[in-house]
C-alpha cells in the first residue's frame, strides 16, 4: 500500500476514473449506512440488513468500509484470509478477498486496527473506487457499512450513495451525533435520501418520537428532510446471536429484532422496485474525485 507510484500510473488511474464518470446506465441500490456515534449497532444493522436483502432475491453485496474498526466478519462468523488492505495494496484482487456470507451475501471484509488503511492518501481512496466499481456487473444492491460519523475516507461514498442510512439509539448523546452527521450530508450537499433507522427501542412510539425530535430540529434548523426508515427493538437475542457470532436474523429468525430487520428490508425493496434506473453509484462517486 505504500509502493512508490509512477507518474503515468497515475494519469492512467485519472483517465479511468473520468470515463467511469462519462458512462451512462443504470445501477443497483447502493445503501451508506453510518452512525454518529460508536456503540449503536450500525455494523449489526449493516450485517442483518444485507442477509435480509439477499433472503428476499437480491443478489447482495456487503462492503466494510469501517476503515481501522472492521468487524462484521466476527458478526457473520466468518474468517477472511484477505482484506481491502490487500485490495488497496494491488496484492490482492476483488474477486480473492470477496467471501460468501449467509444468504449469499457477497461479503468484502474492510481491515481492522491498521493505521494505514483507516488513513487512506486520495489516490488510494480512488484505487479502491476503481476495485469496487466491479460489483456493480453483478449485484442488485451494495450495502457500504460505514465508520461512524462522516470520515474522510467514506465521505464521498456517502455522497454518491442513493440512500444514507443513519443509525441511532434513544440516548439523547446518539441523537446529538446522529444530528451531527445529518448536519455534515446537507453542508456537502448530498442529495440522495437521508433516512434514520432507531436501533435498540423499547416500543413503536419510542422509535417514532425520536426520528419525529431529529427529523424536527433538521427540518427548523437546516430546511432539510428526513425519511423514517423503521425501528429495531431492544431484544437479548442480538447480543447473544453476537456472542454466538452469527447473524440474529440466521440464530434466531423469530425473534423480535429479526422481524423489525425484515420489515425495513421489505421496504427498501419495494423502494428499489418503483424506483426508475439510476445512474452507477461508482460513476457518480468518480465524478467527485475528477
Amino acid at each position: 500500500m505504500n509502493q512508490a507510484l509512477s507518474r503515468s500510473d497515475r494519469r492512467d488511474q485519472a483517465s479511468r476514473l473520468r470515463e467511469l464518470a462519462r458512462g451512462g446506465g443504470g445501477s443497483p441500490l447502493t445503501i451508506a449506512i453510518l452512525s454518529g456515534k460508536g456503540g449503536v449497532g450500525k455494523t449489526n444493522i449493516a450485517v442483518n440488513l444485507a442477509i435480509c436483502l439477499a433472503a428476499r432475491r437480491s443478489r447482495v453485496s456487503l462492503v466494510d468500509l469501517d476503515m481501522g474498526l472492521a468487524n462484521a466478519d466476527l458478526l457473520m462468523g466468518l474468517q477472511p484470509r484477505y482484506t481491502l488492505a490487500q485490495l488497496v495494496g494491488g496484492v490482492r484482487t476483488l474477486d480473492e478477498i470477496t467471501i460468501e456470507g449467509p444468504a449469499g451475501v457477497r461479503f468484502i471484509p474492510g481491515a481492522s486496527g491498521l493505521h494505514q488503511i483507516a488513513n487512506l492518501s486520495e489516490f488510494e481512496r480512488q484505487n479502491l473506487l476503481m476495485h469496487l466499481q466491479k460489483l456493480e456487473d453483478n449485484t442488485d444492491i451494495i450495502v457500504f457499512d460505514c465508520g461512524a460519523g462522516i470520515s474522510r475516507n467514506v465521505i464521498r461514498f456517502a455522497l454518491a450513495a442513493h440512500r444514507v442510512m443513519v443509525v441511532t439509539t434513544p440516548e439523547p448523546t446518539a441523537i446529538t451525533d446522529a444530528y451531527a452527521t445529518i448536519k455534515t450530508l446537507q453542508r456537502e450537499q448530498y442529495r440522495g435520501t437521508v433516512g434514520l433507522l432507531v436501533n435498540k427501542v423499547s416500543s413503536r412510539s419510542e422509535a417514532e418520537a425520536t426520528f419525529r425530535r431529529v427529523a424536527g430540529v433538521a427540518r427548523r434548523f437546516l430546511n432539510y428532510p428526513i425519511a423514517y426508515l423503521g425501528y429495531v427493538l431492544q431484544d437479548t437475542a442480538v447480543a447473544l446471536a453476537v456472542q454466538a457470532r452469527c447473524p440474529v436474523v440466521v440464530r434466531y429468525p423469530g425473534s423480535n429484532a429479526s422481524a423489525c430487520i425484515a420489515a425495513v428490508a421489505d421496504s427498501l425493496v419495494a423502494d428499489r422496485s418503483s424506483q426508475p434506473q439510476r445512474d452507477g453509484f461508482f460513476r457518480r462517486v468518480a465524478g467527485l474525485f475528477v
